[in-house]
Protein backbone atom coordinates (compact mmCIF):
# COMPACT_ATOMS: atom_id res chain seq x y z
CA UNK A 1 0.00 0.00 0.00
CA UNK A 2 1.35 3.45 -0.94
CA UNK A 3 1.96 5.55 2.18
CA UNK A 4 -0.30 8.31 0.82
CA UNK A 5 -3.11 5.97 -0.09
CA UNK A 6 -6.40 6.57 1.67
CA UNK A 7 -9.04 4.09 2.77
CA UNK A 8 -12.57 4.39 1.40
CA UNK A 9 -15.17 3.97 4.12
CA UNK A 10 -18.53 2.62 3.01
CA UNK A 11 -21.70 1.76 4.95
CA UNK A 12 -21.08 -1.96 4.21
CA UNK A 13 -17.96 -2.12 6.37
CA UNK A 14 -19.82 -0.74 9.36
CA UNK A 15 -18.26 2.69 9.03
CA UNK A 16 -15.06 1.58 10.72
CA UNK A 17 -12.26 4.07 10.31
CA UNK A 18 -8.58 3.30 9.90
CA UNK A 19 -5.90 5.55 11.42
CA UNK A 20 -3.85 7.79 9.19
CA UNK A 21 -1.08 6.02 7.27
CA UNK A 22 1.35 8.94 7.60
CA UNK A 23 3.64 9.32 10.57
CA UNK A 24 3.54 12.33 12.88
CA UNK A 25 5.71 15.21 11.76
CA UNK A 26 5.73 14.39 8.06
CA UNK A 27 5.52 17.32 5.69
CA UNK A 28 2.16 15.99 4.55
CA UNK A 29 0.72 16.05 8.08
CA UNK A 30 -2.94 17.07 8.15
CA UNK A 31 -2.70 19.70 10.92
CA UNK A 32 -2.32 22.67 8.60
CA UNK A 33 -5.08 21.45 6.28
CA UNK A 34 -7.41 20.94 9.23
CA UNK A 35 -6.65 24.43 10.55
CA UNK A 36 -7.41 25.92 7.13
CA UNK A 37 -10.67 23.95 6.91
CA UNK A 38 -11.69 25.36 10.29
CA UNK A 39 -10.93 28.89 9.14
CA UNK A 40 -12.84 28.30 5.90
CA UNK A 41 -15.89 27.02 7.75
CA UNK A 42 -15.86 29.83 10.30
CA UNK A 43 -15.27 32.67 7.85
CA UNK A 44 -17.26 31.57 4.83
CA UNK A 45 -19.72 28.80 5.56
CA UNK A 46 -20.94 29.91 8.98
CA UNK A 47 -21.04 33.64 8.22
CA UNK A 48 -22.35 33.61 4.66
CA UNK A 49 -24.11 30.28 4.00
CA UNK A 50 -26.27 28.59 2.95
CA UNK A 51 -26.34 29.07 -0.80
CA UNK A 52 -29.28 28.33 -3.06
CA UNK A 53 -27.39 26.78 -5.95
CA UNK A 54 -24.19 24.87 -6.49
CA UNK A 55 -23.01 27.68 -8.79
CA UNK A 56 -23.44 30.27 -6.01
CA UNK A 57 -21.47 28.05 -3.63
CA UNK A 58 -18.67 27.50 -6.15
CA UNK A 59 -18.38 31.24 -6.77
CA UNK A 60 -18.33 31.97 -3.03
CA UNK A 61 -15.53 29.43 -2.54
CA UNK A 62 -13.43 30.86 -5.37
CA UNK A 63 -13.89 34.40 -4.03
CA UNK A 64 -12.93 33.31 -0.50
CA UNK A 65 -9.79 31.54 -1.74
CA UNK A 66 -8.81 34.65 -3.72
CA UNK A 67 -9.32 36.83 -0.65
CA UNK A 68 -7.46 34.39 1.64
CA UNK A 69 -4.47 34.02 -0.67
CA UNK A 70 -4.12 37.56 -2.01
CA UNK A 71 -6.04 40.24 -0.10
CA UNK A 72 -6.45 39.40 3.60
CA UNK A 73 -4.41 41.46 6.02
CA UNK A 74 -1.95 39.45 8.11
CA UNK A 75 -0.71 40.81 11.42
CA UNK A 76 2.33 38.52 11.20
CA UNK A 77 3.54 40.51 8.17
CA UNK A 78 2.77 44.09 9.29
CA UNK A 79 -0.94 44.02 8.34
CA UNK A 80 -0.37 43.72 4.61
CA UNK A 81 -1.84 41.13 2.23
CA UNK A 82 0.21 38.00 1.45
CA UNK A 83 0.50 38.96 -2.23
CA UNK A 84 2.03 42.32 -1.30
CA UNK A 85 4.49 40.63 1.09
CA UNK A 86 5.52 38.24 -1.67
CA UNK A 87 6.08 41.13 -4.10
CA UNK A 88 8.15 42.94 -1.47
CA UNK A 89 10.25 39.84 -0.86
CA UNK A 90 11.02 39.35 -4.57
CA UNK A 91 11.80 43.05 -4.94
CA UNK A 92 14.26 42.79 -2.03
CA UNK A 93 15.86 39.69 -3.57
CA UNK A 94 16.34 41.56 -6.85
CA UNK A 95 17.90 44.47 -4.95
CA UNK A 96 20.29 42.11 -3.15
CA UNK A 97 21.26 40.46 -6.44
CA UNK A 98 21.85 43.86 -8.06
CA UNK A 99 23.72 45.63 -5.25
CA UNK A 100 25.15 42.67 -3.38
CA UNK A 101 23.75 43.76 -0.01
CA UNK A 102 20.58 44.76 1.79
Amino acid sequence: MDRNQSVVVTPRDGGGLAPSIDTVGDSDDNAMAEALNGTFKAELVTLHGPWRTRRQLELAIVEWIDWFNYRRLRSEIRDIPPAEQESNWYRQQDLVATTGNL
